[in-house]
């Protein structure tokens, strides 16, 4: 067993293996100071809450106090591996400043009440505007963070009992691009890969995915195959110079806004040079003609002039994934919140498709989750979609969710598209949502174009509530704040981004009087008078586990199927992947391994839009399109940014994430370790760039767009020129103490209120904006850390070290665990 400092070395020791070979298991542990495994009372089972990949965890317990985590050795995802944020941010729990009474707003000031009257509040204004003006002047926003039970209440709740139609999660602003992606090529929702692929694949590309930081243990899997025998090529598509384009063959950074041409040109090249397994396109997709006749034009040399990168690192890149024996592909941020996200991710599916990459070890295509339960949203329908991923335009689909949930059909709105999040907040601005209902997030700090957001959810004929775990800077303008428990408080489910489903079982009692979010939605359903149209409670149950059976049985026999899972087999073993059946009794590795698809016009939970309009395809248009259910094949032309650099603004702002901190660091910021390694905003900008500007490491600086600016200290870092890079964790308010500390430094102060016509999803990353020198940074760095893609051209910048309180052990094994 060995200790490393694992803020320094995010990624942890080495286990190396071979292609085809099984991950060995390292076990990586941390306890609070002064503490040995012996000293722990017991071993609570669960997963991360704070990234995507779910990597499964034990929390350990001593005198009913969270004391630290050790990794499953037996799961599938992790093989007891944990990256800083699993390793680190349970401390966030037992933070002074929870909330653990509920507040509601009196003469201005929210100040502490009772339960009882915090929830009369709550629903006597649900039912006066029920009255007043009917569902549609009640929304939900929720998160990516509860469990799959939390958000099958809600969507049974909202679209079942009230009856509204504006239901979404944050997940919009992460992962809808996924959901959409998906849907437009296979119809339906559904990773169709695992991470297992790792293991087996030739070539691997990451498109606009820095999964370094976004999902470190699966980096370290990758990491693993590198050190071994028959390492994978890897590609990246990147502007910044991630891990992952450290150790990419092929390192593309496209201008930002040009995902849908450099796609385009790969696929140029996949079919001029005929790479295409025609056998596979002739029984399995539609629309391949359309395809190879269109990307004709964006040959090599256009698309590098476009995305101003080199011919030939194109050329080699689709030779590369041309002729790869197995390829996988992930995506996420780069392309998901830029500019024609759903048209450039649709282009990876296209790939996987014409050269017949489905099915098999290897072969592994994750359009990725940026939230630990997004996943969940999409599937129980609190994301506004319908549960089981039914279709909402499909008549036969309304009839059977309203079976299942004994109500009438047309008690569940689908008499349009669902609202998304950014319509909702448009709703709301305008006046015909008036109350507003926030679940564990915080889009005062999130959403785009904060200003605006600020004004729109202060206004006084907005009744907001908020539910959540510490008084964030979206609490601070709630009318009532629900003190709500998390993680280690609670029992529930969760699936991650390859469909692994993990118990996340309760460890110590959540601190005050914070409840779960479960038990909180019940307690609404049952005081607003809910019922079935038998007369009986709509919500029929009262535990976790039984909210658990009965989404089994919602989702049986769609692509989602749960049935053959249970509490007791998610316990004590790996995570199990849906569909979980009699069938499969132990789970599915990877979908369409049969070639066949969820895409059957009656089956299937979408059909289609339009890439670049949105519009979307009516049932006869569909069905006249793909009677068999087949893949499908879409083409889309590359279109410009609505917004491009200019005189005043020369410049392309894009936003991301760092490896400390998960969205607005209301956890993270409270973990001594992770705030340590990344404690304040920073900026970057190119070499180029700075000395064009004048700029040195540690510089104050003023980034501006047409909607405001933000005040941040320079990296000069390996960025492509003409791109600055911010991180969007940092609010206005200090996570410690609540106190003002840099009005004006979150990055979202400058991104626009614009969002992919497909999926919805907000564009973060293609804001023209200038950067202007304030003050010297008189020898002082940058507060980015130095160990990821924020990394210093300077070689006399501090590394980022973790000390002392971030060892952590690593216990090696050469035997894999389990799958």
């Amino acid at each position: 067993m060995g200790r490393v400092d694992r803020i320094a070395d995010v990624w942890g020791t080495r286990t190396p293996y071979g292609q085809g070979e099984t991950w060995p298991t390292r076990v990586d542990t941390h306890l609070e100071e002064g503490l040995g495994p012996e000293d722990v009372d017991r071993w609570v089972q669960t997963a991360s809450i704070m990234h995507s990949n779910g990597d499964a965890l034990d929390i350990a317990v001593k005198d009913d106090r969270i004391v630290g985590v050790r990794g499953r050795a037996v799961d599938r995802v992790n093989h007891g591996r944990l990256g800083p944020k699993d390793l680190f941010g349970w401390q966030a729990n037992a933070s002074p400043d929870r909330l653990t009474r509920p507040l509601v707003r009196k003469n201005g000031e929210l100040v502490e009440t009772s339960w009882e009257e915090a929830m009369d509040a709550v629903v006597g204004r649900t039912k006066e505007l029920l009255e007043e003006q009917g569902p549609s002047a009640v929304g939900f926003y929720t998160t990516g963070q509860l469990f799959l039970e939390e958000y099958y209440t809600l969507g049974l709740i909202a679209h079942g009992g009230i009856g509204t139609n504006h239901v979404d999660g944050n997940t919009r602003l992460c992962t809808a691009t996924a959901a959409a992606a998906l849907k437009e090529s296979f119809a339906s929702d559904g990773q169709p890969g695992s991470y297992t692929d790792i293991d087996h694949a030739d070539v691997i590309a990451l498109y606009g995915h820095n999964m370094a930081e976004t999902q470190v243990v699966l980096w370290t899997r990758i990491l693993d195959r590198l050190a071994g025998p028959n390492p994978p090529a890897i590609i990246c598509v990147d502007p910044r110079p991630t891990p992952v384009a450290q150790h990419a063959t092929v390192h593309l950074a496209p201008r930002p806004g040009t995902n849908v041409a450099l796609m385009n040109g790969l696929l140029h090249e996949i079919v001029a040079n005929d790479w295409v397994d025609h056998d596979y396109v002739e029984a399995h997709a539609v629309g391949f003609e359309e395809l190879a006749k269109r990307v004709k034009d964006y040959p090599p040399e256009r698309v590098a002039q476009i995305c101003d990168v080199p011919e030939a690192d194109l050329r080699e890149a689709a030779r590369l994934i041309g002729t790869a024996d197995r390829l996988m592909s992930t995506v996420l941020q780069g392309f998901y919140q830029s500019h024609q996200a759903t048209a450039a991710s649709v282009q990876v599916n296209n790939i996987h498709i014409v050269r017949g990459m489905l099915g098999r070890p290897g072969c592994g295509l994750l359009q990725m989750n940026g939230q630990p339960t997004a996943e969940n949203t999409r599937e129980a329908g609190a994301d506004g979609d319908l549960a089981g991923f039914r279709n909402w335009s499909n008549d036969a689909h309304v009839e059977d969710l309203a079976r299942v949930w004994n109500v009438d059909p047309m008690d569940i709105p689908h008499y349009s598209p669902p609202t998304h999040a950014m319509q909702m907040m448009r709703y709301v601005e305008e006046g015909s949502i008036r109350m507003l209902w926030v679940q564990a997030t915080n889009p005062v700090v999130s959403m785009p174009e904060l200003n605006r957001m600020r004004s729109i959810l202060s206004q006084e004929r907005l009744f907001l509530v908020v539910q959540d775990i510490f008084l964030s800077e979206t609490a601070q303008l709630a009318d009532v704040v629900l003190p709500a428990a998390t993680w280690g408080e609670k029992t529930g489910t969760f699936t991650n981004a390859d469909r692994t489903v993990h118990l996340s079982e309760k460890a110590v009692d959540p601190p005050g009087e914070a409840r779960p979010d479960l038990d909180i939605f019940i307690d609404f359903a049952h005081r607003l008078g809910l019922k079935d149209k038998d007369g009986a409670p709509l919500v029929k149950w009262s535990t976790p586990e039984e909210a658990f059976e009965a989404w089994k049985e919602c989702s049986r026999g769609r692509p989602c199927d749960y049935s053959g899972m249970s509490y007791e087999k998610l316990r004590g073993g790996s995570g199990i992947q849906w569909p979980c059946t009699d069938e499969a009794p132990d789970g599915t590795e990877r979908l369409y391994a049969d070639g066949k698809f969820f895409a059957d016009p009656q089956y299937c939970e979408s059909y289609g839009r339009d890439l670049i309009t949105g519009a979307p395809l009516e049932p006869d248009e569909y069905k006249a399109m793909n009677p068999s259910g087949k893949a499908v094949i879409k083409f889309a032309e590359y279109l410009p940014p609505h917004e491009l650099p200019s005189e005043d603004f020369p410049l392309q702002l894009i936003t991301g994430r760092t490896v400390y901190h998960f969205h607005t660091r209301t956890k993270t910021g409270r973990a001594p370790q992770l705030q340590a390694a990344a404690p304040d905003v920073w900026v970057e900008v190119s070499a180029t760039d700075a000395e064009l500007l004048g700029l040195e490491e540690g510089d104050l600086t003023e980034i501006s767009t047409p909607r405001g600016s933000v005040r941040a200290r320079a990296r000069v870092s390996g960025i492509r020129e003409g791109v600055v890079f911010l991180p969007f964790h940092y609010g206005y308010w200090d996570v410690g103490g609540h106190e003002p500390d840099g009005e004006g430094r979150a990055a979202n102060e400058l991104t626009i209120t614009d969002w992919d016509p497909a999926s919805k999803q907000p564009i973060f990353k293609t804001a023209a904006c200038r950067v202007t020198k304030v003050g010297a940074g008189g020898g002082t760095a940058s507060p980015a850390p130095t160990t990821t893609a924020s990394a210093p051209l300077a070689g006399d910048v501090p590394p980022t070290r973790g000390g002392a309180g971030a060892d952590v052990d690593e216990e090696l094994a050469t035997a894999g665990g389990a799958r």
